[in-house]
């Protein structure tokens, strides 16, 4: 989305190599140049589900010019259990140049309300103010919002549920012989073959037969690769066993 909304605006969107299906800091830094306004970046990623710890995201700011907003996607970060990763709060209270975003669409979920946050100074505050519609958020997303945030029982039982099911979900793909980039979000981002019969749209067309739907990775240029989020614990038993049946039969 981030090209996309960029060239919706009129901008031109400069995309830097990753290394590992990591962010490559370096590699960021590298393309910006007096004509960059805005750097995004998601931290923890989609659909990889890997991250940049505090250190090198300081290490991107401080290589950034004044002038240039960095902007932390942070969608996933209360999956994180990792003691180096920083959503992005600490950067936004000392700098005037970091923008910090948030959603109730994972951990909350409440995908279909549409409702996120921002942590920024306020003069971005401001400048959002301006530009934003004037009843972009309704009244029923507020109300919600306002008890998945005051749920603190439902926030614990949901991070709970993935701390559990997504070490189980990744050793049981591994076990299967299917690569696995770690992964501190909610989801997992497993590699098929290149080739047929077991390729990445052979799985997905052998799962969706049987009722498991995946994502499939062709529009993040990762064609090999298959997205699967944790859902229910028997959800997630159900999958295992469809892809053993997959890989089996090949």
């Amino acid at each position: 989305m981030y090209p996309i909304n960029a060239m919706a605006v009129g901008a031109t969107p400069v995309a830097a190599p990753e290394w590992d299906l990591t962010t490559d800091v370096d590699a960021l830094l590298a393309r910006v140049t007096d004509r960059t306004r805005i750097l995004f970046i998601a931290n923890p990623n989609n659909p990889t589900g890997t991250y940049l710890g505090a250190q090198e995201l300081a290490r991107l700011h401080a290589g950034l010019p004044p002038s240039v907003l960095l902007v932390i996607d942070a969608a996933y970060a209360e999956f994180v259990n990792r003691n180096d990763y920083e959503a992005g709060m600490a950067l936004v209270s000392r700098a005037d140049n970091v923008v910090m975003l948030r959603t109730f669409s994972k951990i909350y979920a409440l995908a279909g309300l549409r409702l996120g946050w921002a942590y920024c100074p306020p003069a971005i505050a401001d400048v959002l103010n301006r530009v934003r519609s004037p009843f972009n958020v309704s009244s029923a997303a507020q109300a919600a919002g306002v008890a998945a945030v005051e749920d603190i029982e439902a926030f614990n039982r949901a991070r709970a549920h993935n701390e559990r099911w997504l070490p189980w979900f990744s050793e049981q793909l591994m076990l299967l012989g299917l690569q696995l980039t770690p992964s501190v979000a909610n989801f997992v981002l497993a590699r098929f073959s290149d080739e047929p019969p077991r390729n990445a749209d052979a799985a997905f067309a052998f799962l969706q037969s049987r009722g498991v739907l995946t994502r499939k990775m062709g529009a993040y240029g990762l064609p090999e690769y298959l997205r699967i989020t944790v859902g229910t614990g028997p959800e997630m038993e159900r999958v295992a066993a469809t892809l053993g049946e997959f890989m089996a039969a090949q």
